[in-house]
């Protein structure tokens, strides 16, 4: 190419073209993208922290209820009668005591001996008594001569008198002196009656029909007049017992604590049935024949006394018993675990739960106590749900979460 030819193109290519021109449009969209992208992801994170929130919460409450165990109450007709424990005791019972001191001299009957009224039991010897009834004896024959020569001067001295031979005032101390010999004569005859009745104790007799239940003399063993002594060297006295112990046999009393809610059934005359665990399939009958006609405010019960006929001797006094009362009228009861029982200030509770797991502690009338389970007489409806493992921080209207009971409490789901 010529050198003129360069020259006419050279303008041509040394022309500046204006940049393309860039619309708006394509400039925001990316932007838009990136902030719609981050404005999902801000809210996909808040959606998600909102629901970890929701489930951690509901989580919490229900970890936060305590765990407890329920269970529905069984409903029981009770019988016609009430089971309550007895004490068999003797209708009278006797310890024999000593009224006078001495050595024991002979004894005739040992436990287990049937002895009737005025059956001599044992023989003191007292050779002190004796002695002195000897001697009140003689002061009383003493007694008796003085008065007799007293009686004579006084005789005497009353007739001079009515002859005007001795002096009014020597007369009246003649019978005064009678008088006073009269009245040593009583206080003599009072010392050998008072003796007498001494020596006559030195005979031990039953006071009644019984059985000998013990034994606490021997031949030769001191005896005090409170009973039979022991010694322990030089002498020494270690305590005293009854000579016997005599207990009528033939009718027994059985004492029971009758619960102040069964009080009106507890009526003279009711019939009772008695079940002792050494005649296993046995029973003895009864009769309820008084009460104390007061509840003790420390058990709220009513002292009872049944007697039972036992002729045959094979109840022992002193056995434990089980008394079935008899009662009128049966009432339905609700039978629920003694666990569940709640003690507060004015009585007893259960806490139940409703359909939703709320709490509510309810007042109620215990009845029978089985160990294991008692008698709710008044407060709880059939169909309420009973907490069996109540804790000792539940409040009323407090939610639970209810655990199947064969779990530990606080085991977790």
């Amino acid at each position: 190419m010529s050198t003129e030819d360069q020259s006419q193109h050279k303008p041509e290519l040394m022309q500046h073209h204006p940049p393309p021109k860039v619309s708006r449009a394509s400039v925001l969209t990316p932007v838009f993208v990136v902030f719609v992208v981050t404005v999902a992801f801000a809210v996909v994170g808040i959606v998600k922290r909102q629901h970890s929130s929701t489930v951690l919460a509901k989580y919490t409450d229900t970890v936060s209820a305590p765990p407890v165990s329920v269970e529905m109450p069984a409903v029981r007709q009770t019988a016609q009668e009430i089971v309550l424990p007895g004490n068999i005791q003797a209708f009278s019972m006797a310890p024999i005591y000593a009224r006078t001191p001495g050595y024991v001299k002979a004894w005739y009957h040992d436990i287990g001996s049937h002895v009737k009224k005025g059956d001599l039991l044992a023989v003191i010897e007292t050779p002190e008594v004796d002695q002195q009834l000897v001697q009140a004896k003689a002061d009383l024959a003493t007694a008796q001569s003085n008065a007799a020569l007293a009686k004579t001067t006084a005789d005497r001295y009353q007739d001079l008198m009515s002859k005007n031979a001795v002096a009014q005032q020597d007369t009246d101390n003649a019978v005064s002196q009678l008088q006073a010999r009269l009245t040593a004569v009583n206080s003599a005859e009072a010392n050998v009656h008072r003796l007498e009745e001494l020596q006559s104790f030195e005979r031990i007799v039953a006071p009644f029909d019984g059985v000998v239940t013990a034994r606490n003399i021997d031949f030769g063993q001191l005896i005090s007049a409170t009973g039979s002594t022991t010694t322990a060297g030089a002498g020494t006295i270690v305590g005293n017992k009854a000579m016997f112990e005599i207990s009528a046999l033939s009718t027994l009393r059985v004492f029971i604590n009758v619960p102040q809610i069964y009080s009106p059934d507890a009526k003279n005359g009711v019939t009772a049935t008695l079940t002792l665990p050494q005649y296993p399939g046995r029973k003895f009958e009864g009769r309820l024949v008084r009460t104390s006609d007061a509840v003790d405010p420390a058990t709220r019960t009513l002292l009872a006394e049944v007697d039972v006929n036992n002729a045959s001797g094979e109840l022992l006094p002193g056995s434990y018993t089980e008394v079935h009362l008899h009662t009128q009228n049966a009432a339905p009861a609700l039978i629920v675990a003694a666990t569940g029982l709640i003690l507060e200030a004015d009585g007893l509770h259960v806490a139940t739960v409703d359909e939703n797991s709320i709490a509510h502690l309810v007042r109620v009338t215990p009845g029978r106590d089985y160990g294991t389970t008692i008698e709710i007489l008044n407060g709880l409806k059939p169909g309420q749900s009973v907490i069996t493992n109540p804790p000792d921080s539940l409040n009323d209207g407090e939610k639970v979460r209810v655990v199947p009971a064969h779990k530990e409490p606080g085991a977790g789901q």
